[in-house]
């Protein structure tokens, strides 16, 4: 009876890490969001990998629809793109850690994941002047040590409602599966990168924006950065 017991605390336990790595309103290992207030009709715009060389035309698209959204950079395509991801800055759009180079954290050391994003907090701060307030983990798994990263560098982590798959699906794919999943306060997640990789195709994301931008302003959505989405741009400290 014991060994069952125990047999079946284990299991518990397992599964309350699994859902603690991936769940995206589990705050298990740091604070984090993936929706903002529902009461207004609004959705924020994330854009994770970048930035890469099509970053440009992405941002020329957002301009055109006065668009703001929030762009999760990886450290290492900062230092390639500086003035890529000045441009963002400057557009008027959020910039948020998305680690160094887009390592998982997933069963890394606390000093490893900690690196990971001060090295990208550092290189983001020093090229646009801003600290970033918000981190998006890579591959969305989360690991032990984060919260304490998290807490030094005053980062809130930002999971998501919706994950475009853009990175596998057509435009149009995208577009249909992005749209009837929308609601007020969504976090829709997007990729205007692909991992580490230069010159990443990205025309499914534009592509798919082009579909769904001119939708949601008919539909009278407001598309606002994660921290004007969430009221208040000071990240939860625990």
């Amino acid at each position: 009876m014991f060994l069952e017991l125990l047999g079946g605390a284990g299991l518990a336990a397992a599964g309350i890490t699994a859902y603690g790595v991936r769940g995206k309103s589990s705050q298990l290992f740091g604070p984090s969001v993936w929706r903002g207030p529902s009461h207004r009709k609004a959705i924020a715009l994330t854009f994770d990998d970048g930035p890469s060389e099509s970053t440009l035309d992405l941002l020329s698209l957002l301009y055109d629809y006065q668009a703001r959204a929030t762009f999760f950079q990886c450290g290492h395509h900062v230092r390639r793109l500086p003035r890529v991801t000045q441009r963002c800055a400057l557009n008027g759009h959020q910039i948020g850690n998305h680690t160094d180079t887009h390592q998982t954290l997933y069963l890394r050391s606390p000093d490893f994941i900690f690196e990971q994003l001060d090295r990208a907090q550092r290189i983001i701060t020093e090229t646009t002047g801003v600290t970033p307030a918000l981190f998006r983990p890579t591959y969305g798994a989360r690991w032990y040590g984060l919260r304490a990263a998290q807490k030094r560098l005053n980062l809130l982590g930002v999971m998501w409602t919706v994950i475009a798959r853009d990175w596998r699906l057509s435009a149009a794919q995208v577009a249909s599966y992005v749209a009837p999943r929308v609601r007020p306060g969504a976090i829709l997640c997007f990729h205007d990168g692909r991992e580490l990789i230069h010159h990443p195709d990205i025309s499914s994301t534009i592509g798919a924006l082009k579909l769904l931008l001119p939708q949601w302003l008919d539909q009278g959505y407001e598309l606002l950065t994660v921290s004007e989405l969430l009221g208040d741009k000071r990240p939860a400290r625990t």
